[in-house]
């Protein structure tokens, strides 16, 4: 399994955990950073996203993109896609095979979400392989 196939599976993972504002841990809630930083921590243990941000901001916070991280198209899965939701709003995703994961405020969980994501991508990112 790739990398990009362990970070997609361990998002798919975190479905039907409940939305919570700079959430962590699957168990008590994720936000959607939250759900990539448990993503990325299926492979890369030793990263850390940062918990102190604004909900809305028309800017990423500081450090929410694991380091090692390479710019992509995003159309692989495992990518980290930076969605534009609103104006003065990000959000974060994981692709996956058939959509993308994320963490839903309206629905109250994180989803899959099939197809192409509904708001614009205006980055994204993937992990490489780690070599050893």
């Amino acid at each position: 399994m790739t990398t990009g196939e362990r970070v997609a599976a361990a998002a798919l993972a975190t479905v039907g955990a409940r939305f919570r504002p700079q959430g962590r841990d699957p168990a008590l809630g994720l936000d959607c950073v939250g759900v990539v930083a448990v993503a990325v921590a299926a492979v890369r243990p030793d990263v850390r996203l940062p918990r102190d941000y604004a909900l809305r901001a028309a800017v990423l916070p500081a450090g929410a993109i694991p380091a090692g991280a390479v710019p992509c198209a995003g159309e692989a899965a495992g990518d980290v896609l930076l969605l534009r939701v609103a104006a003065t709003q990000l959000h974060l995703a994981i692709r996956t095979e058939d959509g993308i994961v994320h963490a839903d405020a309206g629905a109250g969980r994180v989803v899959a979400r099939p197809g192409v994501p509904p708001w614009p991508v205006v980055a994204a990112w993937r992990l490489g392989e780690r070599e050893g």
